[in-house]
C-alpha cells in the first residue's frame, strides 16, 4: 500500500486515486518521460534489427542507416502513445530529467578508452568500428591483400572476439558478439567519431536511470521516484558500465522499458480495459524480447515472462496473449539474427544457452498445463489456498538465506573431500578467493552485490520482496486484480537470483559487476519501498521532529553505502590514452604494408584494431607456433614470401617480446595506461598500470 501523494487517503501504488485534482503539468510531464523511456527502448530494438538485415549485404551506411534512424524515431514514438503511467509532481519530474541527465554528462565525462580487445568493451569497439567504416559485417578481408599467406600453417585471421570464418579464397573475420550494441555505437562513431561511438553507452545510462525513477513511482509513490533514480546512479557497477561500450547499457534500457510498458499493461487489465490491456502486452513483449538483439543471455528474463503471463492468462486480464505473441516475434527474430552473424559466438556459449533454452522449453510446457487445467475449471485446493499467502514470503525468504550461506556450504562440501585442506578453504571462501579450482567464484556474487550497496540493503530487499510475495498471493487467493508492479517484480526477482546463483560472466576485473545492472535496480526500488513505509509509519505514529529525522535518515542510509563504495571511482578514466596510442600505431604504417603478429600480447590485442581502426591487413600467428623458434622463423618467412608476391610488404609486431624481431626492431609506442584492478577478495577502490609497447621490424 501506499499512501495518497497530495492527501489523507489511503490509495494503492497502482492505482491514478487522487482525493485532490491535479495540478498542471503533472499527467504531461509522467507521460512525456514514459514515452521517451519507451520510445527509446523500442527505437534500440528496431534498429539492431535493422542493422542485422542491412549489415550483411553492406548497406549499414550513413546515407541509408541515418535517414532510417529518424523513421524509425518516428514509428517508436507513435508505437509508445498507447502507454499511461502515474501522474508525478511536476518537481518530480524535473528531478527526475535532472538526474538522468547528470548521470549521462558524468559517464560521459568520465568514459573509458577501451578501444584494444583486452576486455568486452574494447572488443564492442572495434565490432562497431567496423560497422561504422566497412558498413558490413562479416568484415571480409580480400586474399589479395595477404596473398596466400593464409594457406601458411599456423598463419591466422582469428584474434580474441573476433572469428576467422569464410574460406581461403575468401576470408573473413566475424566480430563475436550480438549486433545490437555495434549498431548503435557504430552510430555514435558516425555522428562523433571514436569520441561520440566512446560517449553512447553514458546516453543509455541516463535513460536508464528515468527508466528505473518511473518503475519506482508506479511500484512505490510518484514522491519517491528521484531516490530510486539516485540510488541506481550512484552505484558504481552502473556507473562503470555506463561509461564502456559494453552492450548493458542498451540492453538494460530495453529491458526496463519493457517492464514500465508491463507494468501499465497489467494496471489496465486489472481495470477492465482490455484493448488497451492487449496492445500495450504485444508492446512489452516485444521489447523485453528484444533485448536478445543485444545480449544473448537476455533470454533469460524474457523465459521469466512466461510464468508472469499465465497469470494474466489464468485471470483473463488480457495482456496475457498479446505478451507471449510479442516476446514470441521479436525473440525468434533476434534468433535469426544471431545464428546469421554470430553463430561462432552461440556455439561456443552453447554450454549456458542450451540449459536455459531447456529450461525455457520445461517452464513453457508447466505453464501451459497450468493455463489448461485453469480453463477447465480448476482451482486450488483450500488448504493450499489457506496457506498460500505466508508460504511465498517464507520462500523468498529461504531463497535469501541459501544464498547468502551458500558460500559456507560449499567450503564445508568441497572441504569434505580433503579434511587437511578445511581451514585453508575456510580462509579462501571468506576472502572471496577462488577454491578448488576456482569454482567459487560464482558463488560470491551476491557478496559482491553488498560490496556496492551495503549488507543491509540486501537484506530489506528480500524483506520487502517477501512482502510482495505476500501481497501477490493474497490478490490472487482472493481473486483481486494484480497488483501492477507483479510482472516487473517476478522478473526482476527472477533474474536477480539466477544471477546470484551464477552470474554467467568469469568474474574478471574484478567482479561480474555488468551481470549486477537488474539486481542493483531491483535493490533500488526495494530500498525506496521499505524507506517510503517506514516514513509512512513513522507520519502516523510518532510527531514532526521524530519524522523529520525519519524521513532524512532513511534516503541517508540507503544512498550512503553506495555512495562511499562509489567515491573512489568517481572522476576514473580507464584506460585513457589508448586512443592516442593507437592513432600512433596507426600512423607507423604505410600504404601497402601487412602487419604479423609475432607474440602472445601482440597477437591478443592488435589484429582486430589493425584491421579496422588502421586500416591494415592482419594476420597472427597461432599460438603454437609463436612458441616454437623454428616454426615461427618458418611460417615468418612463408607469409612474407606470401605477401611479396601479392605486392605487400611484411612488417612484424610484438608488444611484449620484441627479441623476436631481430636488431632490426624500433619501439614504436611505449605509454602507460590505467586499468580496473583485478581483484576479488575485497573491493576495489584504484585503478592499477597497464604499460603498452609496440616494436615494429620489416620482416
Amino acid at each position: 500500500m501506499s499512501v495518497g501523494e497530495r492527501g489523507s487517503v489511503a490509495v494503492v501504488a497502482d492505482r491514478d486515486v487522487f482525493d485532490l485534482p491535479l495540478l498542471r503539468g503533472e499527467r504531461f510531464g509522467a507521460l512525456v518521460l514514459a514515452r521517451v523511456v519507451v520510445a527509446a527502448g523500442l527505437l534500440t530494438v528496431l534498429v539492431s534489427a535493422c542493422c542485422a538485415a542491412l549489415a550483411p549485404l553492406g548497406l549499414w551506411t550513413p546515407a541509408l542507416a541515418l535517414p532510417l534512424l529518424l523513421v524509425l524515431t518516428a514509428v517508436a514514438v507513435r508505437l509508445s502513445a498507447p502507454v499511461s503511467v502515474r501522474p508525478l509532481p511536476v518537481w518530480t519530474s524535473l528531478t527526475l530529467v535532472g538526474l538522468a541527465l547528470g548521470t549521462a554528462l558524468w559517464a560521459g565525462l568520465t568514459h573509458t578508452q577501451q578501444v584494444l580487445p583486452r576486455r568486452d568493451a574494447g572488443s564492442y569497439a572495434q565490432a562497431a568500428t567496423v560497422l561504422a567504416t566497412v558498413h558490413r559485417t562479416p568484415l571480409e578481408v580480400p586474399a589479395r591483400l595477404v596473398g596466400t599467406a593464409l594457406s601458411v600453417e599456423g598463419v591466422t585471421l582469428a584474434s580474441p572476439a573476433f572469428y576467422q570464418v569464410g574460406s581461403l579464397p575468401a576470408p573473413k573475420v566475424q566480430p563475436q558478439f550480438l549486433i545490437g550494441a555495434p549498431a548503435w555505437y557504430s552510430v555514435g562513431r558516425w555522428l562523433g567519431g571514436t569520441t561520440g561511438m566512446l560517449v553512447t553507452p553514458a546516453l543509455f545510462g541516463g535513460l536508464a536511470v528515468l527508466a528505473v525513477g518511473l518503475l519506482t513511482a508506479a511500484a512505490v509513490g510518484a514522491r519517491w521516484a528521484p531516490l530510486g533514480s539516485l540510488a541506481v546512479a550512484v552505484g558504481f557497477p552502473f556507473l562503470h558500465t555506463a561509461r564502456a561500450t559494453y552492450s548493458e547499457p542498451p540492453a538494460l534500457l530495453v529491458l526496463l522499458a519493457g517492464l514500465l510498458v508491463l507494468t501499465a499493461a497489467t494496471q489496465a487489465g486489472g481495470r477492465g480495459r482490455w484493448r488497451n490491456a492487449r496492445r500495450l502486452g504485444l508492446l512489452a513483449g516485444v521489447l523485453v524480447g528484444g533485448a536478445a538483439f543485444v545480449r544473448a543471455d537476455a533470454l533469460r528474463e524474457t523465459i521469466l515472462l512466461l510464468p508472469v503471463a499465465a497469470l494474466l492468462v489464468v485471470r483473463r486480464d488480457g495482456p496475457g496473449w498479446s505478451l507471449l505473441a510479442g516476446a514470441g516475434v521479436s525473440t525468434g527474430l533476434a534468433g535469426v539474427a544471431g545464428l546469421g552473424l554470430s553463430y561462432r559466438y552461440l556455439g561456443d556459449i552453447a554450454a549456458s544457452l542450451v540449459p536455459l533454452l531447456v529450461g525455457g522449453v520445461v517452464l513453457a510446457a508447466g505453464m501451459a498445463v497450468v493455463v489448461l487445467l485453469a480453463r477447465r475449471g480448476a482451482h486450488l485446493p483450500a488448504p493450499v489456498c489457506r496457506v498460500l499467502p505466508w508460504a511465498s514470503p517464507a520462500g523468498v525468504l529461504l531463497v535469501g538465506a541459501v544464498l547468502a550461506t551458500r558460500p559456507f556450504w560449499t567450503t564445508v562440501r568441497q572441504s569434505a573431500l580433503d579434511p587437511g585442506a578445511r581451514v585453508v578453504a575456510g580462509l579462501q571462501a571468506r576472502q572471496g578467493l577462488p577454491v578448488d579450482g576456482g569454482r567459487t567464484y560464482a558463488e560470491q556474487t551476491l557478496e559482491w552485490t553488498s560490496w556496492w550497496v551495503g549488507p543491509a540493503a540486501v537484506a530489506v530487499t528480500f524483506l520487502v520482496l517477501a512482502f510482495a510475495a505476500q501481497r501477490l498471493a493474497t490478490a490472487w487467493v482472493a481473486a483481486q486484480p494484480l497488483p501492477a508492479w507483479t510482472g516487473a517484480a517476478v522478473v526482476a526477482f527472477g533474474s536477480s537470483v539466477l544471477t546470484w546463483y551464477r552470474p554467467g560472466i568469469t568474474p574478471d576485473h574484478p567482479w561480474a559487476d555488468r551481470r549486477l545492472l537488474v539486481s542493483l535496480a531491483m535493490v533500488a526500488v526495494c530500498s525506496v519501498g521499505a524507506c517510503a513505509w517506514v516514513t509512512r509509519w513513522a507520519a502516523r505514529r510518532m510527531p514532526a521532529t521524530v519524522l523529520a529525522l525519519v524521513g532524512l535518515a532513511a534516503p541517508v542510509l540507503l544512498i550512503g553505502p553506495s555512495l562511499l563504495a562509489t567515491w573512489p571511482h568517481r572522476a576514473e578514466r580507464v584506460e585513457a590514452g589508448e586512443v592516442a596510442a593507437v592513432d600512433t600505431v596507426c600512423a607507423a604504417f604505410a600504404p601497402g604494408e601487412v602487419a604479423l603478429m609475432v607474440d602472445d600480447r601482440a597477437a591478443n590485442e592488435w589484429p582486430q584494431v589493425l584491421r579496422g581502426t588502421c586500416r591494415v591487413p592482419a594476420l597472427s600467428l597461432t599460438s603454437a607456433v609463436r612458441r616454437d623458434d623454428a616454426a615461427r622463423r618458418s611460417a615468418v618467412a612463408s607469409v612474407r614470401v606470401a605477401v611479396e608476391a601479392a605486392g605487400g610488404r611484411l612488417v612484424l609486431l610484438a608488444a611484449d617480446s620484441p627479441d623476436r624481431l631481430g636488431g632490426r626492431a624500433r619501439r614504436t609506442l611505449d605509454v602507460t595506461v590505467l586499468e580496473d584492478a583485478r581483484l576479488l577478495e575485497r573491493r576495489p577502490d584504484h585503478l592499477v598500470a597497464l604499460p603498452l609497447q609496440v616494436w615494429l621490424a620489416p620482416a
